[in-house]
């Protein structure tokens, strides 16, 4: 195949390739990250069952300790067999089982997206699919622990969408429940949507397999089913933030007695009973696998306790369509994404008024997904036809040999508020921790590298005779004390609030603008982070045998400096380059360009200037540290230009048209 169709296949089969590649090498990472964890630090769960002092391993009651073992008594009868295993083979056994059943449950799930579905979109669904269950937080925890968690959800898929026949479905379904009893939820949605036949099956297997169980053990049994309420009572701390159920919630919030059971129970069953609406409603709809996943979000709400390790099925959910704009259609992926593979403190800041929000992400996630998020319905003209994005007109490159990259188009909308507070706030946590990765976690760990880094741009400064920092300093923090105070001031107070409300200005009335300068901040952002990375730096007040003044934090005892409440959580040494002058130097080129009038711009001008005095006055940075900001953000703006070309305007005007004396004479006659 030539031409145009040739080539258009053959850069699809190299996304599929590189995705697939994707997957493998996410793949491999979780297994040499397992593998590669000492004895006794990994599988600690399954260690905890099947080990030489297990709970299945020794005699007496499954349940003696609490917290040692919390499956149903079904599941301990299956695991039982395994304790005879070699603890090598088994931990290796273990590991590769648990990738295959990531691999499967990913590969199940890609061929049960409802329809329409295109091409493209079936070509890329699987690798995206096991890439994203790798990446989340549920599936690593349980490789780290060693947990059965993925596969009761494996057979749940299984059963809906891959065997033959009602008696089969539901027999994997009731297999699953009697391993995860919540799962007897989904009995219910089966009886609803004409599966009856599956619905009674599941529930016979279930039966089958507990009563199984309990004439095998029936003193596990009564304890766990009765005793403790269906494993209700096996939690030693169910209100720890990893309880990511309703219940758990509640207890996080104070309540407790029977006031919580009471309130939990009927949360509960308003939750059920909602959400299973919605989830029979999404079947009949044709779109089975989002009704399954708004099932196992129900039983992730109401189970007593819903550990990390068993939220896959809010994973499941971003397969719902919401939103009328395309540009809108990625909030929920994104939100249920983010939500499942990065930590709670990296979404929301550290603030008491965001804990009860922050404690309780994937719970809001499946509560949202359950109750409240209006997915569309196939027959909605919107659900394959959203309303397109508004793009500038394309422009060609400046440069004939640097293409373009056609997926970055010039968009003139306002983006989703939702997913650029997410994306700010996400890009400032890597930020922080990367940062502080790159003295070993800690401020002392990179002194010594740090300090002759610091010698090494003082020797080059002097030999290029710009080493003014030190009369500078001088200067300002000995002679004229004013000028002390309003760099100390400049320094600490400007560095975020300009770039921040220069970016809300900018959405609001200058979208188009906007997605041009926070791409061009984002890009300069992380060319800074490779900087802090590969060349930790010491400030000029952190330098010993100098004789800097430190203006802002007063005088140091290097061994252990004090830069107050932040000393534990920032990397001193992340000086070069320096983002308070290339923030700075950003926002006065945005300024620049995009005001009209000259004083605005003027204040474009004075910003970075003050700003460079600050940190050279304040003894916080070098010469050479401004030059690396303005370099990184230099770069970013020209990386931006390579990848969508030009700035867009918000208002695009038409090209300018010469008048002819025909036109001219059109324009006098009207």
């Amino acid at each position: 195949m030539t031409g145009p169709a040739g080539a258009a296949t053959g850069r699809m089969s190299a996304v599929r390739a590189a995705l697939w590649l994707l997957a493998a090498v996410l793949a491999a990472r979780q297994l040499v990250a397992v593998l590669s964890t000492p004895r006794g630090e990994r599988l600690t769960d399954l260690e905890t069952w099947i080990g030489p002092e297990g709970v299945l391993h020794v005699k007496g009651s499954l349940y003696d300790a609490p917290d040692r073992f919390t499956g149903t008594p079904f599941a301990g009868l299956v695991l039982k067999p395994l304790s005879r295993a070699a603890e090598q083979a088994l931990g290796w056994g273990w590991t590769f089982g648990s990738l295959a059943l990531v691999v499967a449950l990913g590969v199940v799930a890609a061929r049960a997206l409802p329809g329409p579905v295109s091409r493209r979109t079936s070509l890329f669904a699987t690798p995206v699919a096991i890439s994203l269950l790798m990446l989340s937080l549920p599936v690593r925890n349980a490789f780290t622990l060693g947990q059965t968690s993925i596969l009761p959800v494996l057979l749940v898929l299984l059963g809906c969408f891959t065997v033959r026949g009602e008696k089969a479905s539901g027999a994997l379904i009731g297999v699953a429940a009697a391993l995860q009893p919540t799962v007897l939820l989904f009995a219910p949605l089966l009886w609803f949507t004409g599966r009856r036949r599956a619905a009674l099956t599941t529930a016979g297997t279930f039966a089958a397999a507990t009563g199984v169980a309990w004439a095998a053990m029936p003193h596990d049994s009564w304890t766990y089913w009765i005793h403790h309420l269906a494993g209700a009572g096996l939690a030693t701390d169910p209100a720890a933030n990893a309880n990511q159920s309703l219940h758990g919630m509640l207890l996080r919030f104070g309540l407790e007695g029977p006031l919580e059971k009471g309130l939990f129970l009927a949360l509960g069953a308003g939750v059920a009973v909602l959400g299973l609406r919605r989830a029979v409603t999404y079947a009949r709809d044709g779109q089975l696998l989002l009704a399954v996943a708004v099932t196992g979000c129900v039983a992730v709400a109401v189970s007593p306790t819903t550990w990390q390790h068993q939220l896959l099925w809010v994973l499941l959910a971003v397969v719902g369509r919401v939103g009328k704009r395309a540009s809108d259609r990625y909030m929920w992926p994104v939100l249920v994404v983010l939500a499942l593979t990065l930590p709670s403190k990296m979404l929301l800041p550290n603030m008491t008024s965001l804990e009860p929000v922050r404690d309780n992400v994937v719970l809001i996630a499946a509560l949202a997904a359950a109750c409240v998020v209006p997915f569309l319905s196939r027959t909605s003209p919107l659900y394959a036809s959203p309303v397109p994005t508004e793009y500038a007109e394309p422009v060609p490159a400046r440069w004939s040999k640097v293409p373009l990259v056609p997926v970055w188009r010039r968009v003139l909308a306002r983006p989703n508020l939702i997913l650029e507070l997410l994306l700010i706030r996400v890009g400032y946590s890597a930020y922080q921790q990367v940062r502080l990765a790159a003295t070993g976690g800690t401020n002392s760990g990179g002194r010594a590298t740090a300090e002759h880094h610091g010698a090494q741009i003082h020797a080059i400064e002097k030999f290029l005779h710009i080493d003014v920092e030190h009369w500078v300093n001088h200067s300002v923090a000995l002679h004229v004390t004013w000028l002390k105070d309003f760099f100390n001031f400049y320094y600490t107070s400007f560095h975020f609030v300009v770039p921040l409300s220069l970016l809300a200005l900018m959405y609001v009335r200058r979208p188009a603008e906007y997605r041009w300068a926070r791409s061009a901040l984002g890009f300069a952002t992380l060319l800074a982070l490779v900087g802090f990375w590969a060349y930790p730096l010491a400030p000029p007040r952190l330098m010993p045998g100098l004789g800097f003044i430190d203006t802002v934090h007063g005088v140091q005892d290097f061994s252990k400096p004090d830069y107050g409440t932040l000393t534990q959580l920032t990397n001193q040494y992340a000086a070069m380059p320096s983002l308070h002058f290339g923030w700075s130097l950003w926002c006065g080129i945005v300024i620049v360009v995009l005001a009209r009038r000259k004083s605005v711009k003027a204040l474009g001008v004075i910003h970075p200037l003050c700003t460079v005095s600050a940190i050279v006055g304040t003894g916080n940075h070098w010469v050479l540290d401004a030059v690396g900001g303005a370099t990184v953000v230099g770069a970013g703006f020209l990386l931006t230009y390579l990848l969508q070309g030009p700035r867009a305007s918000t208002r695009e005007e038409p090209p300018t048209q010469v008048d002819s004396p025909h036109n001219a004479g059109a324009s006098v006659a009207s």
